[in-house]
């Protein structure tokens, strides 16, 4: 294979808050934990057995404000991104290692009862980075009723 791909799509639940960095410049980072579960049926035991497993969301600049302003802890919501480890040193001088979700993409799947967002409305919203400052790209409402005959 000639070119390979990092690409991650989880939908999954807020563990947190979205947690917001500020820097010089107007440029900002939100990070939040998503959690993911798979159940299945032990077939041994014949018990319901729940995996949950968390990963660390980073998202930039408008598309973190977004996230800022609309997530709270709980909310079910649709990421797309790529995966990142970083590396560092504790205080220890011990190499540790953080694997983290780049979010270029993402989706509101809650519904807001605050009026903000209508019960049928999700947010659609994509980041396309062209440059090292990621931009939104667009903002989608869903309509509320469709014209489907069934």
């Amino acid at each position: 294979m000639a070119g390979t791909v990092n690409k991650v799509i989880l939908i999954g639940h807020t563990g947190d808050d979205v947690k917001m960095v500020y820097f010089e410049g107007g440029n900002s980072i939100g990070r939040f934990p998503l959690a993911t579960n798979e159940e299945y049926v032990n077939r041994s035991t014949n018990q319901r057995v729940n995996n949950v497993e968390w990963h660390n969301i980073v998202v930039r600049n408008k598309a973190a404000e977004v996230c800022e302003k609309y997530l709270k802890k709980g909310d079910k919501v649709y990421v797309e991104g790529r995966l990142k480890t970083r590396k560092w040193k504790d205080d220890k001088g011990v190499d540790r290692y953080s694997t983290e979700v780049q979010c270029l993409d993402f989706t509101f799947l809650t519904s807001k009862a605050d009026g903000s967002i209508s019960s049928t409305q999700g947010v659609d919203v994509s980041v396309k980075e062209t440059s090292a400052v990621p931009t939104v790209d667009k903002v989608v409402e869903t309509p509320e009723e469709d014209d489907l005959p069934f």
